[in-house]
């Protein structure tokens, strides 16, 4: 195996044990940026050690009956501090924040703070807001005894919007969600699970390489971890585009044959009750955009591992990304004359379709 490849499975396998929503790294940046795979430290496996005491040290002491506010605080300092290499003097606390980074959310009688922010001394600029919840707080749940019936998530990209500042970091000790809120685009959550960061050394390895010190302050300007969201949502929209073009093209493919085929028709019975028949264009249209966003949908499922593929009995009766290959090679075999006489293939189409809808319990094959 080659080493691109390599390094893009290391990034797929951190990539699937963060909890992502909304418009993230995309694999043509991480190859860009971190072509060797992500940053390594001489000290990697020390760090590792340390966050794993200091983890457990937390997590005693916050599901004791007890728990002490001051080791939450601490738990939180340690990770900027130990594991992302934020220095001292970058992190501001308390009366050090500058007051325009807060916001007054009058509709809702509360205003909003952050606990820390990262700015560097050499810059006016802050980088990264960040925020402490409760241990049990769930970061996208309401806050109970709040009269603003909003998520800690919520509250950190309102502060983010209002502030100007495009990062934000939100833990609650255990789940660490960084926040993008880019202006007037979609805002991204992105969570890591410090009870990984131990068994799956990949996910602190991701977790110190986007947000270290390192990568806010020492790399150019186009490498910072604002730069590489910037330029993966823009090839996520490139990428986007090109598959609408693709989709628009299919469709108009689709309903130019079925306009053939109409014609075929009524010259072969010749009279007006044809394929085509009552069918107004609009609804001819639409029946085609419908396949076509279903056939999207399923490839984009298979790819994902979310349905059968791999089992032998779907790929040979019901897969969508197997289909393709089998009917070149029965086109290979019979000839291409031939294959426009057989409809097995969307009866195969259909079968999957109501599969995904219907779901499938049989002894050989499974799908809710």
């Amino acid at each position: 195996m080659s080493t691109d490849r390599l390094v893009a499975r290391k990034h797929a396998e951190w990539l699937s044990l963060i909890e992502v929503s909304g418009p993230f790294l995309s694999m043509p940046v991480l190859l860009e940026s971190f072509p060797q795979g992500l940053d390594l430290t001489d000290d990697e496996g020390k760090v590792r050690r340390r966050v794993r005491l200091a983890y457990d040290e937390w997590i005693e002491n916050q599901e004791s009956h007890q728990p002490d506010p001051a080791i939450h605080t601490q738990w939180l300092r340690f990770v900027l501090e130990e594991v992302l290499e934020m220095r001292s003097d970058a992190i501001l606390e308390g009366q050090h924040i500058p007051a325009d980074l807060c916001y007054e959310a009058k509709e809702h009688g509360e205003t909003l703070r952050p606990l820390m922010v990262i700015r560097s001394p050499y810059e006016p600029k802050p980088r990264l807001l960040i925020e402490l919840s409760a241990y049990k707080q769930d970061l996208s749940k309401a806050i109970a005894g709040k009269r603003w019936k909003a998520s800690p998530a919520t509250r950190m990209m309102e502060l983010l919007r209002n502030t100007g500042v495009r990062l934000g970091l939100l833990t609650n000790g255990r789940q660490w969600m960084l926040i993008d809120a880019p202006p007037s685009e979609t805002t991204g959550y992105y969570s890591w699970d410090a009870s990984l960061w131990a068994e799956e050394p990949l996910t602190l390895q991701a977790f110190r390489s986007l947000l270290g010190m390192h990568r806010f302050f020492n790399v150019p300007t186009d490498e910072t971890l604002e730069a590489l969201l910037t330029r993966s949502a823009l090839k996520q929209q490139e990428v986007t585009d090109q598959l609408g073009d693709q989709v628009r093209r299919a469709i108009e493919t689709l309903v130019h044959t079925i306009d053939q085929l109409d014609k075929e028709d009524r010259r072969i019975k010749k009279d007006q009750s044809s394929l085509l028949a009552g069918i107004s264009e609009k609804a001819l249209y639409e029946a085609a955009l419908t396949v076509m966003m279903r056939l999207v949908f399923l490839l984009s499922a298979e790819e994902r591992d979310l349905l059968q593929l791999g089992e032998p009995i779907y790929d040979q009766n019901y897969a969508v990304s197997t289909l393709l290959k089998q009917l070149q090679e029965q086109a290979d075999q019979q000839g291409e004359d031939v294959m426009g006489y057989r409809c097995d293939a969307w009866s195969r189409l259909l079968a999957i379709f109501r599969m995904v809808y219907g779901g499938v319990e049989h002894a050989d094959l499974h799908l809710p």
